[in-house]
């Protein structure tokens, strides 16, 4: 879930080769990571075209312990798991929800944080029942090919659901009024709603969204298949930084709450 519509770069798929990585040994792991590059300030593009952000400093920080040469490789979400099996990249850091749905395509690591959506009102909304009769006729979105949007389309059948190629196009349709509320995942909107100027409109609503076949077991990293070895190098240098108080000092420069914990 940096509002200077630099999300629209992260329509080309481009490679960024990492400068914290050595030149590398022949036999040295070679990782190209995929990434949306649109979902700030988890992963989202800076003004001179470089990918930044909380998922990008994660996967940098377990390159780093892995001693491995890294690129990342930035791909909209609607193909981001297509991308990962068609072997654009070898891993998926991009604040994925992990679903029995996803589970059926890849393996996933161990949560590097939990997970929850939430509605999202104008601060000036009259709106406290969320529930699907309540919002009968209300117009609702989300970003499109993502758990929140599959929340809506499959139990608000009588709201107009609309959904948004990303994130932020979700958010300035209810900047501007198109919408009555929109539904995101909740660190996201969390800091949108606290610390942007587009987000001060706004405030979260209702109580948080758990439904686990929605919410899922947490957000992990996304390998194929066939990569069981990779997955748990990828889980042994999550459980490093964690434990040596990397993982929290990533955490602290982008949340004021610890997104693991949501406490």
């Amino acid at each position: 879930m940096n509002k200077k519509n630099l999300s629209t770069l992260a329509l080309t798929a481009i490679l960024s080769v990492l400068p914290f990585s050595p030149p590398a040994a022949a036999d040295s792991l070679q990782l190209r990571i995929g990434t949306e590059g649109a979902y700030p300030p988890f992963n989202y593009f800076t003004a001179n075209g470089k990918l930044a952000g909380f998922d990008i400093d994660i996967a940098s920080a377990l390159c780093t312990r892995l001693k491995a040469s890294c690129t990342f490789v930035a791909q909209d979400w609607d193909g981001i798991i297509p991308g990962l099996m068609a072997g654009k990249y070898d891993v998926i850091v991009a604040s994925m929800f992990i679903t029995d749905q996803r589970k059926q395509q890849v393996l996933f690591t161990d949560p590097y944080q939990k997970s929850a959506m939430t509605f999202v009102v104008p601060k000036d909304s009259t709106l406290t029942d969320f529930s699907p009769k309540a919002m009968a006729g209300k117009t609702i979105g989300a970003q499109g090919s993502t758990t929140q949007g599959d929340y809506l389309s499959n139990l608000y059948p009588d709201s107009d659901v609309r959904l948004y190629p990303t994130q932020d196009a979700a958010s300035l349709d209810l900047v501007s009024g198109r919408l009555d509320a929109q539904v995101g995942d909740i660190i996201p909107m969390l800091e949108w709603t606290r610390n942007t100027e587009d987000g001060n409109c706004c405030k979260l609503a209702g109580e948080p969204i758990t439904d686990r076949e929605y919410a899922g077991d947490g957000v992990g990293m996304a390998v194929r298949k066939d990569e069981e070895a990779l997955r748990r190098k990828l889980n042994l240098a999550l459980a490093d930084i964690i434990a040596d108080g990397t993982y929290k000092a990533i955490n602290d420069k982008y949340f004021s709450i610890n997104i693991l914990t949501l406490k």
